[in-house]
């Protein structure tokens, strides 16, 4: 590779560094004005969020007269660009030639050494007067550029939980939302949401958590109301959370980045009338506190929420050896997929089969319901009049009572005709083996005596083996 290449791929790679990094330039105005023209100095952040920044310097013989703020947003092949600037006017209090002497300023921790300048104040210059009744109409003159006014955004960004303390294993639905005041002016839209919450998300996640995601793709404005005022609340995230263990859930602090719109002090018709400049907002954290189930053998195991049971059969009234269907259903609000099995006891009473199990979940208004259904295939073998309550049961833990509760069947199936355990047993018989055995003899003989012929045979085999190594050896 030539000496003119390494020189380009040097020149391309310290570009690309210099045009992602961030960039600060301070500007002064011009050194000759007039006594009613404001002296100028700005200093402008690209590429970077402006966090903080020293004070302007004085200037002998001048007045500060406030600052304004202006930021712009480009996107260039899909790569986007972004400054911010702040400028400080001074105006004159007299005609004559004063001295901006060298100063430092502080901006996102960086300081920057700017060289002094003489500036010249002259006469006070006459303002045109505008004798084009169209000119304001259809746009400013070219030398008078567009004013913009900063717009404050009457908004703020919260993380909310409809509980601040859940037993283990209890949901609790976190929301992100943007909320707008109705009294809001300023004009605004999200910017880039989907990166931006794919950030957010892995960082405020718990990990010691299941979760139910309500799928948020399209914010939409919803009205409510926050100590008597007026809100639209805009979601762009919400989830219900079960605690896995009982390490308290922290969410905290996040930013969002909002694109704003400054107004234009003179609009015009065909001019710029507005300016886009990124705002961004920041929620207070949010703590979750886990409590512990009370003592139970099942604690570790128990699921915990709100539910009931409805239950159906087949049929009430059956015979012997006549099959029926019972589902066993858990409905309610919880974590549905948590939802284990019924307790089953088994007895020579009824057949019954593994169940097949079917679950819906819903997910609206911030909660979380659903259901799960056992349902199971049997055979009664004994005729009588049998509880389901004594065959099936469920135990959770309910959190609107604070208590443990057992869902029961009340369902009685009342089975009639003969019994079938016999037929149970004969299907099972062993056939022939157990017939031969009344055409044994069962005439007792010793243990012992059958232990000494064991070993006069093993003996007599050892001795055929020696025998036979011999001839082998000798051979």
């Amino acid at each position: 590779m030539s000496l003119n290449r390494y020189l380009i791929l040097f020149v391309i790679v310290f570009s690309s560094l210099d045009a992602s990094a961030q960039k600060l330039n301070v500007t002064l105005g011009s050194g000759e004005i007039a006594l009613n023209q404001p002296f100028t100095i700005t200093f402008t952040v690209e590429n970077a969020k402006l966090q903080d920044y020293s004070g302007f310097p004085e200037i002998k013989g001048f007045v500060k007269r406030g600052t304004s703020s202006s930021s712009s947003t480009n996107y260039t092949n899909g790569k986007r660009t972004f400054s911010h600037s702040i400028i400080q006017n001074y105006l004159a209090r007299a005609e004559g030639v004063y001295e901006l002497r060298p100063f430092n300023i502080k901006v996102n921790g960086k300081e920057i050494k700017i060289k002094g300048k003489k500036i010249k104040v002259g006469p006070a210059q006459q303002r045109r007067t505008n004798n084009d009744p169209f000119q304001d109409f259809f746009g400013r003159r070219n030398d008078q550029p567009q004013e913009f006014v900063d717009v404050k955004a009457d908004a703020f960004l919260a993380i909310t939980t409809d509980k601040s303390s859940v037993y283990l294993g209890e949901g609790f639905t976190m929301t992100i939302a943007f909320y707008v005041s109705k009294k809001n002016r300023a004009e605004m839209r999200f910017h880039d949401l989907g990166t931006q919450l794919s950030d957010i998300l892995s960082e405020i996640k718990p990990n010691n958590c299941w979760e139910e995601n309500f799928e948020i793709n399209n914010p939409s404005g919803e009205p409510t109301e926050i100590n008597g005022q007026k809100y639209d609340q805009y979601k762009v995230y919400q989830a219900t959370y079960y605690p896995l263990n009982r390490e308290s859930i922290n969410f905290p602090s996040i930013d969002l980045d909002m694109v704003k719109y400054n107004v234009a002090k003179n609009p015009s018709f065909f001019g710029r009338n507005k300016q886009e400049e990124i705002e961004t907002f920041r929620s207070r954290p949010k703590t979750v506190t886990i409590k512990e189930l009370p003592d139970h053998p099942l604690k570790e195991s128990v699921s915990v929420g709100n539910y009931k049971l409805t239950e159906k059969v087949s049929a009430d009234k059956l015979k012997t050896g006549e099959s029926f269907s019972y589902s066993f259903n858990i409905s309610g609000e919880g974590n549905i997929s948590a939802i284990s099995e019924p307790n089953f006891r088994s007895d020579d009473n009824f057949d019954f089969y593994p169940p097949n199990v079917r679950q819906d979940i819903n997910k609206s208004n911030g909660r979380v319901r659903g259901g799960k259904s056992y349902s199971f295939y049997g055979i009664p073998n004994e005729p009588g009049d049998f509880k389901m309550k004594d065959y099936f049961s469920w135990i959770y833990f309910n959190t609107s009572q604070e208590q443990y509760d057992t869902l029961r069947s009340d369902l009685v199936l009342v089975v009639s005709g003969e019994s079938k355990k016999n037929e149970s047993i004969s299907s099972t018989d062993m056939g022939s083996f157990y017939d031969s055995i009344n055409l044994k003899e069962n005439t007792l003989f010793s243990t012992q005596e059958s232990g000494l012929y064991k070993l006069f045979g093993n003996i007599a085999i050892f001795l055929m083996l020696a025998v036979v190594a011999f001839v082998v050896f000798k051979k």
